[in-house]
């Protein structure tokens, strides 16, 4: 439910958008993407390569990389700005588009800029792909509706099925078909939606629900004033009702005040504030001059791998206690090994529990670990991580018990018989009629012996395929 917000927009120039939309992989279809995407044009995203700056943010904005690599600690950055495309590192691709389109729905017209697309290959068959959008010429409220319909990526309520993108005089009912049909043609077939009725953007149906996440930064002029509705609206992206009117989903004025509080980092108000929310991250600024290009450069830099490396954090998380939901642990004792191996994968490489050397970013940051929840995920996969463990050592505990039983039994009858008993007659050739002949203690040596072999061929080959097994997977993850 929303309300009319009786009070003028604040005067916008310009916002800055990234519109981030998770997937999932295939297995090993890692290189036959990269192929893809490197024949379209993209190039990997390298901090050694100064003309990458200024190459894919639009005008004259540019991102220092020396800078960047700085702002995040060694351990860090060496997951964030690999050096090589190593498979257990951010492997970002980038393209420069230009390609202007424009969102069309009964309540707006707003041309838009894509000035560039990311594809992030990442760990655990994860993958981002950012359209980085800018518009300008509109009002506050527009600005927020066009994020709101364009974050929707398969049209299902009243609001989402009257937006629709004009492209060379093409009409595209879902934004979905404008993202693979248009900016990355056939790149779904790098997509797992094989358990998710072939649907793209429930690759991940634990995460997300057919919306991408924003990451916006809206630019006001020097005269605005922003107050806490200003603020709330642009957390929340309530932009207008169905009379064209700016609309607000909270009539509270100490609820707004409290969500601004609880939800804002304020450091730099009253010029400049960040808004974050489970689904939105938020700048908000009448900055001028160089302090303006400092916050679109971090809105592009620092916080944009930020807030990558979060979500990264929480969709494997997430992916992590859904598989573990999954595993039948009596009967896939090899998923239950490979989880185990991914969730300490995860804990020893990725989770970072600091992430920047500068005090503001480290605020940022922890901010929006706290809003998406994630150290409460990480305790909850430890603790699947020490169930496992557990379960795994009564598992061996009860075989290797077994396995002794047995042992002790071949051991106490071939003490008592000794293996010789039956040997002369086993020599080649083999007489059948020796064999008849035996009686009941000569058939039990006979019985132990040719088991005994068996049993052992079958412990040998059992112990090489779970050793050629865990050789695999460490492999697979290193």
């Amino acid at each position: 439910m929303t309300t009319v917000l009786n009070k003028e927009d604040p005067p916008l120039e310009s916002s800055y958008f990234h519109f981030i939309f998770p997937f999932s992989m295939k297995e090993d279809c890692a290189g036959e993407a990269i192929n893809y995407l490197k024949h379209k044009g993209y190039e990997f995203f390298s901090l050694t390569s100064k003309t990458q700056e200024k190459a894919y943010y639009g005008g004259n904005n540019k991102i220092s990389h020396k800078e960047l690599e700085h702002y995040f600690l060694p351990f860090t950055s060496d997951v964030l700005f690999p050096k090589k495309e190593h498979r257990l590192t951010f492997r970002r691709y980038s393209k420069a588009t230009g390609i202007t389109a424009e969102l069309q729905s009964n309540l707006i017209k707003v041309p838009f800029t894509i000035n560039s697309i990311d594809v992030f290959l990442l760990p655990f068959e994860l993958g981002f792909i950012t359209l980085r959008i800018s518009i300008k010429d509109v009002s506050y409220s527009e600005a927020i509706e066009f994020a709101a319909r364009f974050r929707v990526l398969e049209n299902r309520t009243r609001d989402d099925r009257k937006a629709v993108v004009l492209f060379e005089n093409e009409t595209y009912q879902q934004v979905e078909t404008f993202l693979f049909n248009v900016l990355l043609p056939d790149f779904t077939r790098y997509l797992d939606v094989g358990q998710v009725n072939g649907s793209h953007f429930e690759s991940l149906p634990f995460f997300i629900d057919e919306r991408m996440y924003v990451q916006v930064l809206f630019q006001f002029k020097k005269s605005a004033k922003l107050h806490d509705s200003d603020l709330f609206r642009g957390s929340q992206l309530d932009g207008l009702n169905d009379e064209g009117q700016p609309e607000i989903s909270s009539s509270n004025k100490d609820y707004i005040h409290d969500y601004c509080i609880e939800n804002g980092y304020h450091r730099w108000a009253p010029n400049t504030y960040y808004l974050i929310d489970e689904h939105v991250f938020s700048c908000m600024t009448n900055a001028t001059g160089v302090e303006r290009d400092n916050k679109l450069d971090q809105m592009y830099g620092e916080f944009y791998y930020g807030l990558l490396l979060n979500l990264f954090h929480k969709i494997v998380l997430l992916r992590l206690s859904n598989r573990y939901s999954q595993v039948h642990l009596e009967k896939d004792n090899e998923e239950t090994e490979k989880l185990i191996g991914e969730i300490t994968l995860f804990s020893a490489r990725f989770f970072f529990l600091e992430l920047a050397a500068q005090s503001q970013g480290s605020n940022i940051f922890i901010k929006l670990k706290e809003v998406l929840q994630n150290q409460e995920l990480y305790d909850d996969v430890k603790q699947t991580l020490s169930t496992l463990y557990q379960y795994q050592d009564q598992k061996s505990a009860k075989r290797n018990n077994y396995l002794i039983s047995i042992l002790t039994i071949y051991t106490v009858i071939t003490g008592i018989y000794g293996m010789n008993m039956v040997i002369q007659e086993l020599k080649s050739p083999i007489k059948l009629s020796k064999i008849s002949s035996f009686g009941f203690f000569e058939y039990l040596a006979l019985f132990v012996t040719v088991t005994g072999i068996a049993a052992s061929l079958l412990l040998g080959i059992s112990f090489l395929k779970k050793w050629i097994r865990e050789l695999r997977n460490r492999n697979g993850m290193e």
